[in-house]
């Protein structure tokens, strides 16, 4: 049996679900959606992009414009009547241990009670604290500051599994959360220079988030993977992910200063 991490800080948020049903004949009764939402209020723009089945766990892709320097959460909520496990990898970091992720059913995870919901706002770096998420360039990242590792940069991931059993189990404080290695902010300007124009999440400042453990035991495989990948607007532009066309100009606003000559006309 393994002891896993659940959040007890919750916000309520209006979320966009997607069903989950594995091919295997059992069903998760409901479904599980996932939501980028700023601190400044509302969500991110998401652009759907794929969705399919992959022995038997429901992948869905989409895109999602970022914003330089604006703080994000991941809001996950299960309206299905059992407990859920959500393994979260940033940039391809686990966001509670900070190792490498595969989103394996052995890696941390958070669970998410039945009809519950929960907020994920950072990078977790003891029981009761997180440094929170930030859109960011991708040298200033966490995963290239502190593990020079771009090999998932861009994506915000969360893996679904369900329980195999519903145990008997003891809620106890945790007080050994494996911590994420600390990053400092770097300096302004510092990531002016990189030429990767690819968006990246940074180690912003200390939260509380205060955690316990819990005893859960994951199904070998995940009903479902949601796999994001923000961009910065003009890359979004550029890749033809979002129309971005030029304002048309207008005619009595941006005229030219002085009247033109006649065609053919000769100056003297």
């Amino acid at each position: 049996m393994r002891y896993l991490i659940i959040s007890i800080l919750a916000v309520i948020m209006t979320v966009a679900a997607a069903p989950v049903y594995p091919h295997d004949g059992s069903t998760l009764r409901g479904a599980v959606s996932i939501e980028i939402v700023s601190d400044h209020g509302g969500t991110f723009l998401t652009i759907p992009h794929k969705e399919y089945w992959k022995r038997g766990t429901h992948i869905i892709k989409h895109y999602l414009e970022a914003r330089r320097g604006e703080h994000y959460g991941i809001c996950i909520r299960n309206m299905t009547p059992d407990r859920i496990g959500v393994v979260i990898a940033v940039d391809g970091r686990n966001i509670i241990s900070g190792k490498k992720s595969d989103l394996k059913n052995n890696e941390a995870m958070y669970i998410v009670n039945s009809y519950g919901h929960g907020r994920y706002e950072g990078w977790r770096t003891a029981s009761d604290t997180v440094h929170k998420f930030y859109f960011t360039d991708i040298a200033d990242s966490y995963a290239m500051r502190t593990f020079s590792d771009s090999s998932a940069m861009g994506v915000i991931a969360v893996a679904v599994y369900r329980e195999k059993e519903q145990p008997l189990y003891e809620y106890k404080r945790h007080e050994d959360a494996p911590a994420g290695p600390s990053a400092e902010r770097s300096a302004p300007g510092k990531t002016e220079a990189f030429s990767d124009e690819r968006a990246g999440t940074g180690f912003g400042d200390e939260h509380y988030s205060p955690t316990i453990r819990v005893a859960f035991n994951p199904d070998k495989r995940p009903v479902q993977k949601t796999l994001i990948k923000y961009e910065w607007h003009e890359v979004l532009c550029r890749k033809g992910i979002l129309y971005c066309q030029a304002d048309p100009r207008n005619r009595l606003w941006d005229e030219d200063e002085y009247a033109p000559s006649p065609p053919g006309y000769a100056r003297h």
